[in-house]
């Protein structure tokens, strides 16, 4: 059998100066049979242009959202277009090292899991702040005592998943909340995820960082909501 195909789904809001070095790292990183699945959610700062040049590269999708969904949407949008074996989500910036995601799909290329985590806990997380962590920490925490499954980073980037697993599940996010969305949605059908240690350089909000406290509410009403409603068929 020969190497699985890797779709690498990059959600995009506003990140003209990172894009770039990005775009060139996925490039790099050594799998050479993977896709790259571009969404761009209504950027207003040139990421378009950076994007419009990468109409017509091989393996290489690009969409756009007519107007400014959140991550999530533009997650679900890439999720419906991308034709590999297993799926990623890679953020458009540098907070994560593309040259470490052969390592996080491994268990699923050996058929151990159908579902593997990028844990920035497990591995080295440089410049978090504080509230961050806790943060985090109560999340990981938080689906350890609902879903039953021990789980150190709930809210990593690097979420990989095997075709018909991810298509499986039926999902609603606009923003943030695709983590606690699918974390609890995969694990509520009985998948077990393997985490994989990774490196993480965090940013701050001058830096570009659009995440805040008002998503960790959002995330732990979803990891409640998911775990106590009745699922319906997709």
């Amino acid at each position: 059998m020969g190497q699985p195909k890797l779709s690498l789904i990059i959600p995009i809001y506003n990140e003209a100066d990172l894009l770039p070095e990005v775009l060139r790292r996925v490039r790099a990183m050594p799998w050479p049979n993977k896709e790259l699945v571009l969404v761009d959610d209504c950027s207003e700062d040139g990421t378009q242009e950076i994007l419009e040049q990468e109409k017509g590269q091989p393996n290489t999708i690009v969409l756009r959202h007519d107007r400014n969904q959140g991550k999530g949407a533009a997650i679900r949008t890439g999720l419906q277009h991308f034709t590999g074996d297993i799926a990623i989500i890679q953020d458009a910036d540098l907070e994560y090292d593309p040259a470490e995601i052969p390592l996080v799909i491994a268990p699923i290329v050996r058929g151990d899991s159908d579902v593997a985590y990028g844990s920035r806990f497990l591995g080295e997380v440089k410049r978090m702040r504080l509230p961050n962590r806790v943060a985090n920490w109560i999340l990981a925490r938080l689906v350890t005592l609902l879903y039953g499954q021990r789980i150190t980073d709930e809210a990593t980037a690097y979420k990989a998943f095997r075709r018909e697993v991810i298509q499986s599940i039926p999902l609603e996010c606009q923003r943030f909340e695709f983590c606690p969305e699918v974390t609890a949605k995969v694990l509520k059908r009985g998948y077990r995820i393997i985490e994989i240690p990774v490196t993480f350089t965090a940013r701050t909000f001058e830096e570009g960082k659009k995440i805040g406290w008002r998503d960790f509410i959002t995330a732990v009403w979803v990891l409640l909501k998911v775990r106590f409603q009745r699922e319906t068929a997709c």
